[in-house]
């Protein structure tokens, strides 16, 4: 028999050797994840990493400036509300001040019937034994009497007809500068009006002058020595001039009056017209959201039972830690 116990090739060795190496190269390339990249696209990924820095500069931009812009509206509306606490603080400080100045409890015509001290200002019923150091027992005053009771009420009339003799003086004052007003208001109309009217005399004048020093100076030269007055030519040809031009001013003001209506007419008709279109576009935008949640309504129906036929048909054998345990155990 033949011996099998031959030295090995030491070219075969060498080969496996190095398959063993590379095996391992591989392995470490392949299992360890910082170095990975097989299957990887490396500047794809990076991109999507610039593009994500990118992106989230320009979001905390956005943030920063709205941020910039919420405090300057804060800022605006403590602004606004200190003005309006001034306002108010200066409105309750007029009224108190008027309350203080023209509402003063003792210019009250009333005020005598239910003064405080109305039993000390009182006089006793003798002037002759008025002394004030007499007591209830010196029988000065009794109860019920009123000495200055005429007196009080003729103040009291005094007083009414003062206040009303001032109502109507300042009624008729009223009155009267109403009246001032709206004659003045009158006047200046018709001032106007005037000034309106000689000013149309006065071009209307000028354009008649104008004209005829033009026709005169397209017809023959008149001596002073032979001048006799206007020809009934003459005459007629003016006539016929300013009836022209009347007829042209008549003519400009219809003019005028039938565009200003076709413009009211073009504005009440493009008033319509967008009140039309936004009352379309209301509804549109009513159909459309109705639309959308039928269809979102939908999409959740049909979203729900297919998750439902993946939990109950295709995802009916969950995976045992065994499963797991059988991948990254070779390179190949």
């Amino acid at each position: 028999m033949f011996s099998l116990n031959m030295p090995p090739d030491p070219k075969e060795m060498a080969a496996i050797e190095a398959r063993r190496n590379r095996e391992k190269e591989r392995q470490k390339r392949v299992f360890d994840v910082r170095t990975r990249v097989i299957g990887v696209d490396v500047g794809a990924l990076n991109s999507q990493v610039e593009e994500r820095k990118l992106r989230e500069a320009t979001e905390r931009s956005k943030e920063e400036a709205y941020g910039t812009s919420q405090v300057q509206y804060d800022l605006v509306a403590q602004m606004l509300e200190k003005e309006e606490a001034e306002r108010t603080r200066r409105l309750a400080k007029k009224v108190q001040d008027f309350r203080e100045q023209k509402q003063q409890l003792k210019n009250r015509r009333e005020f005598d019937l239910w003064d405080p001290n109305q039993l000390w200002k009182g006089f006793p019923a003798l002037h002759s034994n008025s002394d004030p150091y007499c007591g209830p027992a010196s029988m000065q005053c009794f109860s019920g009497e009123d000495v200055e009771k005429a007196t009080c009420l003729r103040m009291q009339q005094e007083q009414f007809r003062c206040s009303l003799e001032k109502q109507i003086q300042e009624r008729q004052q009223a009155r009267i500068d109403e009246m001032c007003i709206d004659d003045l208001h009158d006047k200046l109309r018709l001032a106007m009006e005037t000034r309106a009217t000689q000013l149309a005399k006065l071009e209307e004048s000028c354009r008649i002058s104008m004209r005829c020093a033009m026709a005169n100076a397209n017809k023959a030269q008149v001596l002073p020595h032979s001048w006799k007055g206007m020809t009934a030519e003459q005459r007629a040809v003016i006539k016929k001039a300013q009836e022209a031009q009347r007829r042209e001013k008549e003519a400009r003001r219809q003019a005028e009056r039938a565009r200003d209506t076709e413009w009211e007419s073009q504005a009440k008709c493009l008033a319509q017209a967008a009140m039309e279109l936004e009352e379309q576009e209301r509804e549109l935008c009513a159909e459309f959201r109705r639309g959308l949640g039928s269809f979102n309504q939908q999409l959740a129906s049909e979203q729900k039972a297919q998750q439902n036929y993946l939990n109950s048909v295709i995802y009916t054998n969950q995976p045992t830690a065994q499963y797991h345990l059988q991948f990254n155990t070779s390179s190949r």
